[in-house]
């Protein structure tokens, strides 16, 4: 599909060629024509138009709820079921009747071009997210009304899963990123409600076993609608519920280093040509900008000094025991996420190669995977051999510095803003931060500001100097 980006460009080349006498102004109607140039605004427009009827909805669901409850000890049982069921039955019927008027597309256009959505298919899609509201308002009434208990995150789970039913009826973006939204604030509240008795229900096991969850619901929703925003929301969702069952369900002996390496080799191999009749890489980029997240945020946390002293010693702190049913949920989740991992690796060992023409693996893939190996293995060997908090320190800085210049290094390679700028923001922080830390006079900390501010200013001048003559891919 042909982004809204490369429209725009594309217009504005076509100009400049016309104005240099390259193309006449013929070619250069039919380029419009093609592309659509005429509907470049329109798209803004529409894109505007939609995020302010979303709010809008979300207003209306909220003015509504509010009104219902003024009114709701007035009203005898029967017409509460009856006006909740109708004003739910109502929106969603309204939203999908205007949602599903065809876009408009022009006659010469680009078989691949998108769509322009009219006012009535956006009003339909906000009507339909207004309906997603009510119906947990309607969920939470109910159980009110008919003395239905539960948890609060019982109600947004069950809120979540309905969401992600109308989300993947309808193929709509709204909806799927709201449902991974009121997932992700389920588990989270599950989590964090110490008191709730552990029981073997649905709820339960679905909250021990999110991982798995979050990739069966999330990711064929983020391919089915073609979004990046659902892809990213459940990949966090998956990383941090794969991060909490591996801290509840493993002693510390071998947690430790799942902890710090399945993550980011997790995401770092993902690739979505390994899916069937998946031939584009629509979400690698965003899974490794993760990858490359995780790592940088570990690495800086690691390089604390006194993180290490302070450190839990397996065999004085063992971790409280769990009941069978959660020990192997625990066991299947890293199971088959971590079979999933090794399944991507061997893949980019044999594919990669043939990609770069090459022998052996791509040299950032390569070199990523031993920062994952050293990661892991530094706090294993600290916490069930010898303790060395003063060189696991210094490693991690090291691992650190590193992983800025290699993001830096990218940057300028491939004329990437993110890299060069999110490598730059690492080792300024980092040197910051050792600044902070160790005991050092104002006059040093004073130097040290000045020195790193004047250096960013002075790289990102080169950079967008320069970047005109940085080769894209």
């Amino acid at each position: 599909m042909i982004s809204d980006k490369f429209r725009r460009e594309l217009r504005e080349q076509a100009k400049l060629w016309q104005a240099e006498g390259l193309i006449d102004t013929s070619f250069y109607q039919q380029l419009s024509e093609r592309y659509q140039f005429n509907t470049l605004e329109t798209a803004s427009r529409n894109r505007f138009l939609s995020i302010l009827m979303s709010l809008g909805g979300i207003l209306l669901g909220i003015g509504v709820i509010t009104f219902v409850a003024a009114n709701w000890q007035v009203w005898s049982r029967e017409v509460r079921v009856a006006l909740l069921l109708s004003l739910f039955v109502a929106v969603n019927a309204a939203g999908f009747y205007l949602w599903r008027i065809p876009p408009s597309r022009s006659k010469n256009s680009h078989p691949n071009m998108p769509a322009t959505k009219g006012r009535n298919k956006l009003l339909g899609e906000a009507l339909l997210l207004l309906g997603a509201l009510i119906l947990g308002a309607n969920m939470a009434l109910m159980a009110q009304m008919f003395h239905i208990g539960g948890s609060s995150y019982g109600l947004f789970l069950a809120w979540g899963i309905g969401v992600l039913g109308m989300a993947y009826s309808l193929r709509l973006t709204s909806l799927g990123v709201l449902s991974a939204l009121l997932i992700g604030l389920g588990y989270w509240l599950a989590v964090f409600d110490f008191s709730s008795k552990v029981e073997f229900s649905w709820v339960e096991v679905l909250v021990r076993q999110m991982p798995i969850a979050a990739s069966i619901m999330f990711v064929p929703l983020a391919y089915w609608c073609r979004s990046r925003a659902i892809f990213a929301i459940g990949a966090i969702v998956l990383i941090l519920s794969l991060q909490v069952s591996i801290v509840q369900g493993l002693n510390q002996t071998w947690a430790v280093i799942i902890f710090c390496a399945l993550p980011p080799a997790l995401l770092w191999g993902y690739d979505d040509a390994m899916w069937p009749n998946i031939d584009s890489r629509l979400f690698q980029p965003t899974a490794r900008s993760f990858a490359l997240v995780f790592l940088a945020s570990l690495f800086y946390i690691l390089s604390f000094h006194w993180f290490w002293p302070d450190a839990p010693n397996p065999y004085l702190n063992p971790a409280p025991p769990q009941p069978d049913w959660s020990w192997n949920l625990f066991t299947t989740n890293v199971a088959v996420l971590g079979a999933l991992t090794v399944f991507e690796w061997l893949r980019l060992g044999r594919l990669e190669p043939r990609r770069h023409k090459q022998k052996g693996v791509d040299l950032t893939t390569g070199a990523i995977g031993l920062l994952i190996l050293i990661t892991a293995l530094i706090p294993l060997y600290h916490l069930n051999f010898i303790r060395i908090p003063e060189l696991a320190t210094f490693l991690f800085n090291v691992l650190s510095f590193l992983l800025a210049v290699g993001l830096i290094r990218e940057g300028l390679a491939l004329g990437n803003r993110q890299s060069f700028w999110g490598g730059l923001v690492l080792i300024t922080l980092q040197i910051i931060s050792r600044v902070f830390e160790y005991n050092t006079g104002l006059l040093l900390k004073s130097f040290v500001f000045v020195l790193c501010g004047i250096g960013v200013i002075a790289a990102g001048l080169w950079f967008e100097r320069h970047f005109a003559k940085i080769p894209h891919e």
